[in-house]
């Protein structure tokens, strides 16, 4: 009996669902970069000073507590990417102001060795910014909508479940000169998880013992995935909502 059992949990295992392309069921369909024409005066040089955390939010965990952040604490490489992508790379040209106490420091280790080899040859100036970039990561909402379905008789039988979470992100355009918020642009994206899983309970001897399996499998969209998309599109609006306002023009396509 126990033999037929097993048997009977293997067999299930091997003609249960199999989890290719699930989330592509759960998850809204991927947005298509919008196609942005570059900018009439050329490239905007923007600066941007930080990109980070600001939820404290932790892992998500139902059994014991877990330090680890939920969303990345480097979220200004994100967006030096997507401004760096903008419009096929024709928009932004940014200054370095992250590691600046290091770029300092680098020059003046040029500086100190070209004095003791007589040599004359001066450093160019730093490339300043007329517009800074602000903002960060300010919210990661878990189980906004969960659900699942299941199936089972005599015991034996399928399940699948899913979880949803939302991450938002916030990013701003500042002048430099003014310090006027120019601009505010907040974005989301979806995170999917789902399991799959298979079964088996049942007694035999009369009752007196009972056979129980399971197995499954889970996953899980990468969150820096989610930042990144979300980044991409809040860089476009920002774009898009800047041109209506006149802070920059596109340039007429031929």
């Amino acid at each position: 009996m126990k033999k037929l059992l097993i048997l009977m949990c293997l067999m299930l295992v091997g003609c249960g669902p199999i989890p290719i392309k699930k989330d592509a069921e759960l998850s809204p369909p991927p947005k298509v970069k919008l196609h942005i024409p570059p900018p009439k005066d050329g490239k905007v040089v923007v600066a941007l000073y930080g990109f980070g955390d600001k939820t404290g939010q932790r892992k998500d965990s139902g059994a014991i507590a877990k330090f680890s952040t939920a969303v990345t604490q480097g979220g200004e490489t994100v967006l030096i990417k997507s401004l760096q992508e903008a419009g096929d790379g024709k928009w932004f040209r940014i200054v370095e102001r992250v590691g600046l106490d290091n770029l300092l420091k680098e020059r003046q280790l040029i500086r100190s060795a070209r004095e003791e080899a007589n040599d004359r040859k001066g450093l160019g100036p730093i490339l300043y910014a007329g517009m800074m970039i602000e903002g960060g990561i300010v919210s990661y909402d878990t189980n906004i909508r969960t659900g699942g379905i299941g199936v089972r008789y005599l015991g034996i039988g399928p399940d699948q479940q899913y979880q949803e979470d939302v991450v938002t992100i916030s990013i701003r355009a500042i002048s430099v000169q003014t310090g006027e918020v120019l601009l505010t642009v907040n974005t989301q994206k979806t995170i999917l998880s789902y399991t799959i899983g298979v079964a088996v309970f049942k007694f035999f001897d009369n009752g007196t013992k009972n056979f129980e399996s399971e197995i499954g499998i889970s996953q899980t969209e990468a969150s820096i995935h989610a930042i990144k998309s979300a980044t991409d599109r809040a860089v476009e609006e920002l774009i898009i909502q800047g041109e209506k306002q006149g802070m920059w023009q596109f340039k007429q396509e031929k």
